[in-house]
C-alpha cells in the first residue's frame, strides 16, 4: 500500500505549517473601519481571530468580505489578511470549518452563514474568497442547486478562489479507483478516511464533486479565479538560504477545470506563487495578491497618502 500511502501523505504536507501554529487571539485595529452599527454572532464566522469571543462588529451600509482558510487553517490564520482589508477600511469575517467533514457538509454551512450574514447587513455585497481547500468550499456553496438557490437566490455576491484544487487532488487519486475499492478488501477507503476524513471521496479527479461541477448562481456578480503556478517555489529556507520546505502542492492541472474556467462570468488569473505565499504567513508579505484583488476592484486601492502607514502595518504583520 506503500503507493497509495506516500502520496496521500505528501498531500497533508500541503496542509501542514513550517513551524508550530501560534493562536492569534489579539482582536483587529478597527480604527480604520466605520463605526460598526451591531455585534451579531452567526455559527461559524468570527472577526478573523482564534479568541473564544466570535461576536462580530458589523458597519450595516458597507461591503463585506468571507474568508474561507484551507486545509488546516484556522480563523486566525487570516487575521493578517483582515487586518489589511480594515485598513482599506472594508470589513472581513473568517468562516470556520473542520477540514476532515465533509466538503458538501462545509459548503452548505458556508452557503447559511452568508444568508444570515446578508440578511443582517441588508444584503450588502458580499465577496467570498476561499483558499485551496477552502476555494473548492466556497465554489460549492455558491453552485447553482435546489438547496443553495434557495438559501442564496436574493445574494449580492462575488466569488474569488485561490489554488484551489478545482480538478481534484491528485496526490488523492488512488482514493478514487473504484476496483481498488474491492481488490483491497476496504483497506484504501480505510486508509483515505484516516488520513483525510469524510471528505476522503469528494477530492479525487474521478468523485462526482470534482467532475460535475455545476453553474454558478445567478446572483454571482464576478467570479475572479486565481491560479498559482507553484513550480520552485519555496515556504521556508535555512539561514543559509537554501529552501527547505518546498511551497509547490498543487499543480496547474489541479486548478484548471474546463466547465469552471469556462463559466460565463469567471475571469482567470494565473501568476508564479507559493501555494501560501500567495496569500501570505510570517516569512511571506501576500504583495502579489493584494495587487490583484486592487486591480479587479475587490479591494480598494492604496492611497498615495498612506504608503508609508501601509509599508509600516505590513512589517507589523509579516
Amino acid at each position: 500500500m506503500k503507493f497509495i500511502i506516500y502520496p496521500l501523505i505528501l498531500f497533508l504536507t500541503g496542509c501542514a505549517t513550517s513551524a508550530p501554529y501560534v493562536l492569534e487571539t489579539d482582536s483587529l485595529d478597527r480604527s480604520t473601519l466605520p463605526v460598526a452599527d451591531i455585534n451579531v454572532s452567526i455559527p461559524h464566522l468570527s472577526s478573523c481571530t482564534d479568541s473564544a469571543d466570535k461576536s462580530i462588529a458589523i458597519d450595516l451600509d458597507s461591503p463585506i468580505t468571507v474568508l474561507v482558510h484551507g486545509c488546516n487553517g484556522s480563523a486566525g490564520r487570516f487575521r493578517s489578511l483582515a487586518q489589511l482589508y480594515a485598513f482599506h477600511g472594508q470589513q472581513a469575517v473568517c468562516y470556520s470549518y473542520d477540514d476532515r467533514k465533509s466538503l458538501i457538509g462545509s459548503a452548505d454551512k458556508l452557503a447559511r452563514a452568508v444568508k444570515e450574514l446578508s440578511e443582517v447587513t441588508n444584503n450588502q455585497k458580499i465577496s467570498i474568497i476561499g483558499h485551496s481547500m477552502g476555494g473548492l468550499i466556497a465554489r460549492k456553496a455558491v453552485e447553482e442547486s435546489d438547496k443553495n438557490s434557495t438559501v442564496l437566490s436574493d445574494t449580492n455576491l462575488d466569488l474569488i478562489t485561490i489554488s484551489a484544487p478545482l480538478s481534484g487532488i491528485k496526490a488523492a487519486d488512488h482514493c478514487g479507483i473504484a476496483p481498488l475499492h474491492w481488490l483491497s478488501l476496504g483497506v484504501v477507503p480505510g486508509i483515505c478516511w484516516l488520513i483525510t476524513g469524510d471528505n476522503w471521496n469528494e477530492i479525487p479527479f474521478s468523485s462526482d464533486f470534482i467532475v460535475n461541477p455545476k453553474p454558478l448562481l445567478p446572483s454571482i456578480d464576478r467570479y475572479l479565479k486565481i491560479v498559482t503556478n507553484e513550480k520552485n517555489t519555496c515556504r521556508l529556507k535555512d539561514k543559509d538560504g537554501a529552501c527547505i520546505e518546498s511551497d509547490d502542492i498543487f499543480g496547474l492541472p489541479e486548478q484548471y477545470h474546463p466547465k469552471i474556467d469556462n463559466y460565463s462570468n469567471v475571469t482567470g488569473v494565473q501568476v508564479d506563487a507559493g501555494h501560501v505565499g500567495i496569500v501570505g504567513d510570517k516569512n511571506t508579505v501576500p504583495r502579489q495578491l493584494l495587487s490583484i484583488l486592487q486591480q479587479y476592484d475587490m479591494l480598494s486601492s492604496t492611497q498615495p497618502d498612506q504608503l508609508e502607514a501601509f509599508e509600516k502595518l505590513l512589517a507589523e504583520l509579516y
